[in-house]
């Protein structure tokens, strides 16, 4: 996969208004202010085709890029805080909830954990939903430049442990907005899974 064309398409606040399923997807979920549309910039290298803020929460729909005319990467609203009313929050969820279990293009789900911190409660509670659902997941550590080497591996062995312990094992990948660590792994991730 080439990575050489980016566009957005749209912003859908629920499944009825995603766009019509004829091409694959790969989504980037995880905590509000984890860092996926930096990383979206990132891997497409498009520095202004996600929009990124400091403040958590304002990814407020699934917006839709579509990449080489071949696929569509979906940025989804983060979950747990962010500086919303409590209905929204709770409206997020059912939509990204329903995206998720019914979406029949969708092929990878990229869950994005910052490697600075433990995975929180709600980051494990997502990794069991999606093993028990079986929805091929992958887990993208960020902010990876942050972190000494020891650190990161720490990090890894860490989520890895966590994962263990529920019988998942999937792919972890310590990666970077800002250096570009992980992004040529993210590539080859995304383009096996369109391949199958």
């Amino acid at each position: 996969m080439a990575f050489q064309k980016a566009k957005f398409i749209t912003s859908a606040p629920s499944l009825r208004d995603c766009p019509e399923p004829d091409l694959p997807e790969i989504c980037f979920a995880g905590r509000s202010n984890v860092g996926k549309s930096s990383l979206i910039n990132r891997i497409t290298n498009k520095k202004r085709l996600a929009r990124t803020s400091n403040t958590p929460g304002k990814t407020q729909q699934m917006n839709f890029y579509q990449i080489d005319d071949a696929f569509f990467i979906v940025d989804l609203p983060g979950f747990g805080f962010a500086k919303v009313p409590k209905k929204e929050r709770d409206r997020w969820g059912r939509d990204i909830h329903e995206y998720l279990s019914k979406r029949s293009t969708l092929k990878l789900i990229m869950h994005l954990v910052d490697s600075r911190h433990n995975p929180t409660a709600l980051d494990e509670e997502f990794f069991y939903w999606m093993a028990s659902n079986e929805k091929p997941f992958a887990v993208l550590l960020t902010k990876a430049d942050k972190l000494s080497n020891n650190k990161i591996a720490s990090a890894k062995k860490q989520t890895k442990d966590i994962l263990a312990d529920m019988n998942i094992e999937v792919p972890i990948i310590p990666c970077s907005a800002n250096s570009g660590a992980g992004e040529e792994d993210i590539r080859s991730l995304i383009s096996d899974f369109l391949e199958t």
